[in-house]
Order: C-alpha cells, then sequence, then structure tokens
C-alpha cells in the first residue's frame, strides 16, 4: 500500500472526517475547509495499533454547495451534481424557497431537480400551479411518496451515476426519503477522538449500487443566499435571462425602464410572477 493515497470524505465530524480509499477508511484530523463529498490527498500513519491518515490536500473541486452564516460564506459539501428539492403539499413548500435553491444549484454548478413527494396527499389547484411552473422551465420533477415508497424506482434511475443531495422545509420528508433510498434509518455516526470522546457526525456520504452518492448533512432547509452580485442572480433564472436579451437597452433594470422585453413577457404569462417577485427579490435585497 502506498503512503500516500487520493480518498473521499464520506464522513465530516466537527474536528475529524473518515476518508474512503481503495485501500479502506481511515480517520483523519479534519483541515481547514475539507467538508463531505472533498476529494483529498492523504499520508498514511501509524498510530500506536491502528492506521490513521493525515490529510496533505485538497483535490479540485467540480462543485461546491454553499449558504450564508452570519457574516461569511460557509461551504457544506462538495462535488455534487445534483440537488433534490422535496416539495410536499403539506406544510407548504414556497415558491421562494423552491427559487432560491434552484438558483444557489445553478450558481454552484448543480443541476436542480424537484421531487413531489407525498402524492399520498390529496393536492389543490393551486399547488398543482405551483408544479407547472417548474415545469414550464424545464425543471426536472419526480412525483414519489417517501413514506410509502411510491415510484422511488424512477427516482434511483434518475440518480445513477450521480451525486445527490436532498433539501426539503422541516416535515417535507427528507429523512424519510434518504432512509427508503439507501435501505437503512439514518443515524448519528461517532468516530473516537484521541481522548475517547465521541465527535457528533455532521455529513455523510452514502455510496450505493449504480455508482449512487447520496449526502446527507444538516442545513439542507431553508438558506440565507450567498451574496451573488446583481449580474449573477439573473443566471438563475433561465426564463428572465433569455427575455432579458431582448431588451432594447442592455442596462435595462426589469422593473420600469422603455422597451423591457422582461416586464413585456411578465404581462404577456410568458414569465411567472412568483419567479420574477422573488428574481427582484434576490437581486435587490
Amino acid at each position: 500500500m502506498e503512503k500516500v493515497q487520493t480518498g473521499q470524505v464520506i464522513e465530516f465530524y466537527s474536528n475529524r472526517c473518515l476518508v474512503k480509499t481503495d485501500f479502506g477508511e481511515f480517520a483523519c484530523i479534519a483541515i481547514k475547509n475539507v467538508v463531505v463529498g472533498d476529494y483529498v490527498e492523504l499520508e498514511i500513519i501509524q498510530d500506536s495499533k491502528k492506521l490513521l491518515g493525515k490529510i496533505l490536500k485538497i483535490n479540485k473541486r467540480a462543485s461546491m454547495l454553499s449558504r450564508w452564516d452570519g457574516n461569511k460564506e460557509k461551504l457544506f459539501a462538495a462535488n455534487i451534481t445534483h440537488v433534490g428539492l422535496l416539495v410536499a403539499p403539506k406544510p407548504k413548500t414556497t415558491n421562494e424557497f423552491i427559487d432560491k435553491w434552484i438558483l444557489n444549484a445553478r450558481l454552484s454548478k448543480i443541476e436542480p431537480f424537484i421531487l413531489n413527494n407525498k402524492i399520498d396527499f390529496n393536492s389543490n389547484n393551486e399547488y398543482r400551479k405551483k408544479l407547472d411552473i417548474y415545469k414550464n422551465i424545464d425543471i426536472k420533477i419526480i412525483n414519489c411518496s417517501a413514506k410509502y415508497g411510491n415510484n422511488l424506482e424512477e427516482l434511483v434511475d434518475y440518480i445513477k451515476g450521480k451525486c445527490v443531495v436532498f433539501v426539503g422545509n422541516s416535515g417535507a420528508g427528507k429523512s424519510t426519503l434518504t432512509s427508503k433510498i439507501i435501505g437503512k434509518e439514518l443515524r448519528t455516526n461517532e468516530l473516537s477522538n484521541d481522548q475517547g470522546v465521541h465527535t457528533t457526525s455532521i455529513s455523510s456520504l452514502y455510496e450505493l449500487s449504480n455508482n449512487i452518492k447520496i449526502i446527507d448533512s444538516p442545513g439542507m432547509r431553508d438558506i440565507e443566499l450567498i451574496k451573488y452580485s446583481k449580474d449573477k442572480i439573473i443566471k438563475g433564472f433561465s426564463e428572465i435571462l433569455k427575455s432579458s436579451k431582448d431588451c432594447k437597452f442592455n442596462n435595462c433594470n426589469h422593473i420600469n425602464n422603455d422597451g423591457c422585453n422582461v416586464i413585456k413577457d411578465l404581462l404577456d404569462g410568458v414569465i411567472d410572477k412568483s419567479r420574477y417577485n422573488n428574481f427582484i427579490k434576490f437581486r435587490d435585497s
């Protein structure tokens, strides 16, 4: 076994992490900015009777998922390909929550999709119209019931070869769905530190067949948006970005400027009002 290995962080704790390599899993002291999903270079070292890992560097990330925490950006997962937004008729999922996560995902080079959970519930016309908003902008929607296991085959088929995180408001069914997919109840994992005291697991990566990876982490609920620049916000609203290319002026504010094609499409029903309102709110707040 080579002394220096490449591995992926599959458990992240407050002061330690667990890294999976081709030669096994090694407990490591977590270095600054390492998160679950990171690919790292580590040195295998002997500590008393067991082998441990010392992380030497974090390899380049394909994607990063962050949230605003106080006055700084906090990274909480890396190398994700897809974000599954759990939407349910009860408790109500707001359009703002959905738009916020679509924006965050797209600006993080991650593909968002929607899980219409709790299909065993009777949904009203308002709820169905909400889903149509996202169907009309080509967001993938999968109907399922995490509680009863309905239509989870379509979800599993869709996430083959992908690294996924599920996000949702409290009560939306994220833990139930994740448990059903990975085939076991989620639990708090533990890792002993040098003093024999256990530290609580913050994030976990589960590897399944068909090269499916699922990251489960606290904080996958409502988030404060990263402080994106105004010119980036529009990139999370693909239909508004497309419409804006036909505005009369390049510096159009899409509110009250003459020749604004975005306002025209809004009045014509091409752009949904809630999407437009959230775009303005995110951009100008």
